[in-house]
């Protein structure tokens, strides 16, 4: 795993703090008293939804401790509700954690592959005694289970005999019973203070098509059950999870203990990653999707990984992130920023430098030769000079953006204003003579001398303080600029003061297209997912989906600096 070289959190003289991961003592201390050889982990999602950014942190947590340890990571897709569970799902994790730079060993597992192993074992509770087939409605169970401060009482079918069990579940195997009409409950304490450990749930009847077993199946089993025998099975040292599965680690251990399982794995629970200003139920960003507030999962204002890859996030600055926000048990929400700070340290070091006019203005140089062009070199990247230069035709008519003309600026106003200079990137200092405007007064040309004796350097007796980016008429490039900011406008989107619901704090400018844009020739050839910045305007990619050689679309990805709090 990638390791930070900033913490944009620390105010520590002495340097950044560094990453905390409370896991990586308890995993040297197995390794050096013989209790493991080797690491086993695994990552074990359900296949009802895309991977998010929550889901980044335990991937980089489990694969990441497994290479560090010299260890292996499973891939193991919890498939035990098939109603809510998709093919393309499945396609989409395992593309996901290849992007993000792991590999899990062996082949994908799926907890369905272990489901005549646990009907057996859940046979073998039942004639332990520690298992019965309740008939109790849901409304009912409800009622017995009590509460956090009342115990729950038992069902009055706790008590049958072992053989009416085995032939009440095997005729719920069979069919026999429409869905909810039986379950198959654990025996355990209807009054422990843990609610988890109230008689639960290991069995439901669901007929529904399988997608890995077919109609094999009519009952399911559920997750408590499925995921401790699974890391049983697999030999998973240590099993590790996010918090809100503390209070199932006795029952994970129940189980275990009760069954002769080939292996008994610890589970260890660390805090979940919450970010402000995102959504990560994954319930909440399928509302979104099939409600069209956005255009899909891979939606770049989406915190889903496909969406952060679409938008032009790095595997590594995803890495980096999750490295830098640290493995505790204290919850907290992350700021934001902290993941905007990772992008841009990378695209920083890394993107190569374009520019592109995102609003363009024509200027017309009348002091230029006509049909002269000159191929002016400019470096792809000012540190890295393997990267090497591209060309830019310079002629006669120029477009700049139209932020960058202002008959009346104001106080402090660095760019082109009437009789002012500016220089263009890379190129030659230019005055404004004269603005052509059409019938309504809006400025559609600019008509502009320059100095031909400033190429790369200062013009003779006067200092020009401005620097605007530009792009030459004729050869460049029009291509659709999408503009991207922060889905929600409330740091808390579930529970802002001035809303009833999350979808009250979606961001109305969220998303901004831009169409007629000017880019530099260089940026006709961006292939999919090619990075650049584009000087004065940010860190853009090249959209996976909709950029075409010569008909580019390009995603923002992040601005050049934090301008979200101004």
């Amino acid at each position: 795993m990638s390791k930070p070289t900033v913490d944009p959190t620390s105010n520590s003289k002495a340097g950044p703090a560094v990453p905390v991961n409370f896991l990586r003592p308890i995993i040297q201390a197995d390794l050096d008293s013989g209790k493991h050889t080797q690491i086993v982990t695994r990552f074990p999602p359900e296949p009802n939804g895309y991977l998010h950014i929550g889901h980044a942190k335990s991937i980089c947590v489990n694969f990441g401790l497994a290479q560090e340890f010299g260890g292996v990571t499973h891939l193991r897709f919890d498939d035990t509700n098939p109603a809510k569970e998709d093919q393309e799902y499945i396609d989409a994790i395992e593309s996901d954690i290849k992007w993000l730079g792991f590999e899990w060993s062996g082949e994908v597992r799926y907890a369905s592959k272990y489901f005549d192993q646990l009907f057996d074992w859940a046979v073998e509770l039942i004639k332990a005694g520690k298992a019965y087939v309740d008939d109790l409605t849901p409304e009912q169970a409800k009622e017995y289970r009590g509460t956090l401060t009342e115990p729950g009482k038992n069902s009055p079918f706790r008590d049958r005999s072992v053989e009416e069990n085995l032939d009440w579940f095997t005729r719920m195997r069979d069919g026999e019973f429409p869905d909810g009409a039986r379950v198959l409950r654990a025996k355990i304490d209807m009054a422990s203070p843990n609610m988890n450990l109230r008689d639960p749930i290991m069995y439901r009847i669901r007929h529904a098509h399988h997608h890995q077993t077919g109609d094999k199946w009519c009952i399911y089993p559920n997750y408590d059950f499925t995921h401790g025998q699974s890391d049983a099975i697999e030999g998973i040292t240590h099993s590790i999870c996010t918090l809100e599965f503390e209070s199932h680690r006795p029952l994970y251990e129940w189980f275990l203990d009760s069954l002769p399982v080939p292996a008994h794995p610890r589970q260890y629970e660390f805090s979940r990653l919450n970010l402000n200003y995102t959504i990560t139920s994954k319930r909440k960003l399928k509302q979104l999707v099939d409600e069209k507030h956005v255009f899909g999962w891979d939606d770049p204002r989406m915190s889903t990984l496909s969406g952060f890859r679409r938008r032009g996030y790095t595997p590594a600055s995803i890495r980096n992130f999750c490295e830098m926000v640290g493995t505790n048990r204290s919850d907290g929400v992350v700021d934001y920023g902290m993941l905007e700070f990772s992008i841009r340290q990378d695209l920083d070091a890394n993107a190569p430098r374009a520019m592109c006019v995102l609003r363009p203005l024509k200027v017309v140089i009348t002091n230029y030769p006509e049909g002269q062009i000159e191929n002016l070199e400019l470096p792809r990247h000012p540190q890295k000079e393997e990267l090497g230069v591209r060309k830019l035709p310079f002629a006669r008519e120029i477009y700049i953006d139209r932020d960058d003309f202002m008959e009346e600026p104001p106080k402090g106003y660095k760019r082109l204003e009437p009789n002012g200079e500016v220089r263009l990137r890379g190129s030659y200092v230019i005055r404004a003579d004269e603005a052509i405007k059409d019938a309504d007064g809006n400025i559609v040309e600019l008509r502009c001398s320059y100095d031909p004796d400033t190429l790369g350097k200062n013009p003779e007796g006067r200092k020009v303080k401005g620097v605007v980016h530009w792009v030459p008429a004729a050869a460049s490039v029009e291509c659709e600029v999408r503009l991207y900011d922060r889905l929600f406008r409330s740091a808390n989107p579930e529970k802002a003061e001035d809303s009833a619901s999350f979808l009250d704090n979606i961001n109305p400018d969220s998303l901004q297209v831009l169409t007629g844009c000017r880019a530099e020739p260089s940026l006709g050839d961006a292939q999919p997912e090619d990075r650049f910045q584009f000087e004065r305007e940010g860190y853009f990619c090249a959209d996976i989906k909709d950029s075409k050689p010569g008909q580019p679309v390009f995603n923002r990805t992040v601005t050049l600096r934090d301008s979200w709090g101004q």
